[in-house]
């Protein structure tokens, strides 16, 4: 594992460090130089989750008697709703994930994918029919899907969803998205916000991008995507692929994002008034622009020192030290090839966090796995960081 740097400081050295005004005045220069005040983010974000709640109403009234996938309330994740964007604020894209729940007359099925390099990491969702003559409450107005000739469903009754957004058994994510997009657009002017911002649907195959614009000529960027619910968990197969691969449509991937949005929730709550460990995040960000280190390996860096430093250490006036201690764990990481994902047999997570029971115990997934395989690549990313 990576070797914990002690982060024990004996109290008289922190005395002294905060009363150094050359600290405080560091502290100042940075935050003005990398703009990390970000007051904004929290009430775009409200808006932004408005918008979608109001959308989906709309979708609940148009969609239910047809049987298409039931979806539910939105989740704001990524770094815009964890409230630390590394981005200008007219780059910010505000991500909010769409759980969806099979209709009525239907079930989903979770089934490793066979095509995946990675098993564990990305699924196929197969969808079955489902027989709704019998139950506690049998719907009368629908016919069973099993149980009715295929002549009284065609005359009688909309389309299942395994004829609408599947490719063969397996839910399309692609056709979801494109199902989605076309909705947005013909329910926009149904929507309060319709009146103060005009709206353009920007391409993408896998989700669905925003972007919405003020009379005054500012913008907002959105992007919904698209989750099926691991069990009761946390963890959710997204509609999204990485920026590495682009998989077959019907094959959903892993995602983390609600389960990380949770944890910095958390933080927040237990977190000292002005925490800094959001800065920490934002500046560490702004410093590695340009290494080929992904914003992921950083985030995942700071949240398993938010669970080893105590959160009494992350005050305001410690900023400096705990980018320090970012930068230092993310170099020993580096050089160890070796980075632990934070959801996998780690036992400091959150209680109020649901994981699915597979998670305990498995085999850790390293981040810098292609450096462990890859020495030239470790080289390469070791000297791009001490650059910095």
């Amino acid at each position: 594992g990576v070797r914990e740097v002690d982060y024990r400081r004996d109290s008289e050295s922190e005395e002294s460090e905060e009363e150094n005004p050359a600290e405080m005045n560091m502290i100042w220069i940075f935050s003005r130089r990398f703009q990390l005040s970000v007051p904004k983010l929290a009430s775009r974000r409200r808006v932004v989750q408005e918008l979608l709640s109001d959308l989906l109403q709309v979708s609940h009234n148009l969609f239910s008697d047809s049987f298409f996938p039931v979806l539910e309330p939105v989740i704001g994740v990524g770094s815009a709703c964890e409230g630390w964007s590394p981005h200008k604020e007219e780059d910010v894209v505000y991500c909010m994930f769409v759980p969806l729940k099979p209709p009525r007359g239907h079930a989903f099925h979770l089934e490793p994918d066979p095509t995946g390099e990675m098993p564990h990491t990305s699924m196929r969702i197969r969808v079955e029919l489902v027989c709704t003559c019998s139950g506690e409450q049998p719907d009368q107005s629908m016919l069973c899907f099993l149980h009715h000739s295929e002549q009284e469903l065609k005359r009688n009754q909309v389309a299942s969803l395994l004829h609408t957004l599947c490719t063969g058994p397996y839910l399309d994510g692609e056709k979801i998205a494109l199902w989605f997009q076309t909705f947005v657009i013909s329910a926009w002017s149904m929507v309060p916000q319709s009146r103060h911002y005009s709206m353009k649907v920007l391409p993408s195959c896998r989700s669905c991008k925003m972007k919405l614009m003020k009379a005054s000529g500012k913008s907002l960027f959105v992007e919904t995507v698209f989750g099926v619910q691991q069990g009761d968990s946390d963890i959710f197969l997204s509609s999204q692929p990485t920026e590495a691969q682009l998989p077959p449509s019907t094959t959903w991937l892993e995602s983390y994002a609600v389960a990380e949005a949770k944890f910095f929730r958390h933080v927040a709550m237990q977190a000292p008034p002005r925490s800094c460990h959001l800065k920490c995040l934002r500046l560490c960000a702004r410093f590695l622009e340009g290494s080929d280190l992904s914003i992921y390996a950083l985030k995942t860096t700071v949240m398993h020192l938010l669970t080893l430093i105590p959160l009494s250490e992350w005050q305001h006036k410690y900023l400096l030290m705990r980018v320090d201690d970012t930068m230092r764990y993310l170099r020993c990481c580096l050089e160890e090839k070796r980075l632990k994902h934070f959801f996998f047999d780690n036992e400091d997570i959150p209680q109020e966090i649901s994981l699915p029971p597979t998670f305990q115990g498995a085999q850790p997934l390293n981040l810098f796995q292609h450096l462990a395989q890859d020495p030239a690549a470790q080289t390469e990313a070791l000297k791009k960081f001490d650059d910095l």
